[in-house]
């Protein structure tokens, strides 16, 4: 969870630099992008599945555009919008319903997110239940189990810090040591979430803490997939730089896509037993 962020936000919107636009389409489809010119870029972007990432007042600022940013640059990239009570989109079942993803990024403490989300709580899971994804980061993860929260997930959301053998006993901003598909990696955490899975609930565990607790899992609601990550994946270099920290592994984003895709298309999730 943040309690908010500090120096140069990303990018919103959809841009693309035209370097990117060439590269990730090729050679051959360059020439008719050139001769389209910033058209055939925004035919592009059109084109892509749409996210919905919720920014307001429980979301720390800058974490809906770091998420966003994610969500663009994926392999599979997204169209991203922002939603929420001081956007142009609303969450509601029609706008929800125009999307394949809804993201809830990192904020403050549970309770008084809580109590900012709840009335779209309906909405939100019949979202997900009717097949859309959603994606939780640390804050949007915590919001995921219920009592309270939106009651996607089969089984435990608790606060990492608090268990036996944690490598972290504060909420300072720090980075912690993961498991991400076997191996070592490093990432930007402030008291984020571990999953408890129910036995026999389907899912799949993609990274582990230390203590070999989960720190970022895809479970299943409804027709839906619901992706979870206590650290964050999405931080960007500011983040790091706000705070005096550095990343051994360099600041990279290959474990926040690894989320995504693993969320979107369902590869490798184990559907438990009936």
């Amino acid at each position: 969870m943040r309690q908010g962020r500090l120096g140069l936000l990303v990018g919103e919107g959809s841009r693309i630099s035209r370097r990117s636009l060439l590269v990730g389409v090729g050679v051959g489809a360059a020439g008719a992008l050139a001769a389209l010119g910033w058209a055939g870029a925004s035919l592009i972007s059109a084109d892509r599945p749409l996210a919905l990432v919720y920014r307001g007042p429980a979301a720390c600022s800058g974490c809906a555009e770091a998420v966003a940013a994610l969500l663009r640059s994926a392999p599979a990239p997204f169209r991203t919008e922002y939603c929420g009570p001081g956007e142009e989109r609303q969450i509601s079942r029609s706008t929800l319903s125009e999307a394949a993803v809804y993201a809830q990024p990192g904020g403050g403490n549970v309770g008084p997110a809580w109590r900012r989300m709840r009335d779209y709580a309906e909405d939100i899971r019949g979202f997900v239940h009717d097949g859309g994804h959603y994606l939780g980061f640390c804050l949007g993860a915590y919001l995921a189990a219920a009592n309270p929260g939106l009651g996607l997930i089969d089984g435990k959301v608790r606060q990492y810090i608090s268990t036996d053998g944690a490598s972290v006993d504060s909420t300072d901003d720090t980075v912690v040591e993961v498991r991400w598909g076997g191996r070592l990696r490093h990432m930007y955490f402030q008291d984020g979430p571990m999953f408890e899975l129910r036995s026999g609930a389907p899912g799949t565990v993609l990274a582990t803490y230390d203590t070999g607790a989960a720190a970022a899992v895809i479970t299943t609601f409804g027709a839906g997939r619901v992706g979870l990550v206590g650290p964050h994946p999405e931080a960007d270099h500011s983040w790091y730089a706000d705070v005096g920290l550095t990343n051994p592994d360099g600041v990279q984003f290959d474990l926040g896509h690894d989320l995504v895709a693993r969320t979107t298309d369902g590869r490798g999730l184990d559907h438990g037993q009936s």
